[in-house]
């Protein structure tokens, strides 16, 4: 598995996470392939910072080592780091900028699924849209706090989920047919295949001081699927 470097200092460093790739260990099944496991094999021993869930993909930090760890996760837990995400979601948000801030709690009822309740924990999400078509939009998210599923749980509150979110959306997969007008399948194709077939949520970008004082901002680049369905968006509904 070949890993995408953006970042790298004598205290830590930073890779663009693929979706689909875990970031540490599954705990049931530790053969499972991981993004900390494939990178030590390559640079030693690495500290985890933060997460990103496995479908999300983007920008994430490990320290190199024990007194960095430290430094970082307390700037994580302290909240004196800022988190952008990017997101393709359905829809067109109004204002086209504004805070989310609903309490957040498990699902009583269904494993693994976040929701929206008074009762739950403070969650704040910040968003401001980038760019609009017809029936969808790219986002940009600020978190500052950081539960489970935070952004896509927010999205879905406001009425405007994140494409490909089988979970709190209404699909796993994009098709070209469903923004192409007059739709033909090409003569060689037996089925139509999807322009992106995972959750369309990208971190982005971190904002935050080392431990001299010095600013660092860290960016990763849009992955190739997404940056392909904004293409396609344009020329179809542009």
């Amino acid at each position: 598995m070949k890993l995408e470097t953006i970042f790298e200092n004598e205290a830590l460093i930073a890779f663009n996470k693929p979706s689909g790739l875990l970031t540490i260990p599954d705990r049931f099944n530790p053969e499972i392939p991981c993004l900390q496991k494939t990178a030590e094999q390559k640079l030693g021993k690495l500290y985890t910072v933060h997460r990103l869930d496995r479908d999300t993909s983007g920008l994430i930090l490990f320290a190199k080592n024990e007194n960095s760890h430290r430094y970082l996760s307390g700037l994580f837990q302290s909240r004196n780091i800022q988190k952008y995400y990017q997101a393709l979601i359905h829809g067109t948000p109004h204002p086209e900028q504004g805070d989310i801030r609903q309490p957040m709690s498990e699902h009583p009822l269904k494993k693994g699924k976040m929701i929206v309740n008074k009762n739950g924990k403070p969650a704040h999400t910040a968003y401001k849209l980038l760019k609009t078509w017809s029936s969808f939009s790219l986002a940009e998210l600020q978190l500052f706090t950081g539960r489970t599923h935070q952004i896509r749980v927010h999205l879905q509150f406001l009425g405007h989920p994140i494409l490909c979110d089988p979970l709190y959306g209404n699909e796993s997969q994009l098709m070209l047919s469903s923004i192409k007008k007059h739709y033909k399948l090409s003569k060689n194709m037996l089925e139509e295949r999807p322009i992106l077939s995972r959750l369309a949520l990208h971190a982005a970008r971190l904002v935050f001081e080392d431990e001299t004082g010095k600013a660092i901002a860290i960016n990763a680049a849009l992955p190739k699927d997404m940056a392909a369905t904004i293409n396609q968006l344009d020329k179809q509904l542009g």
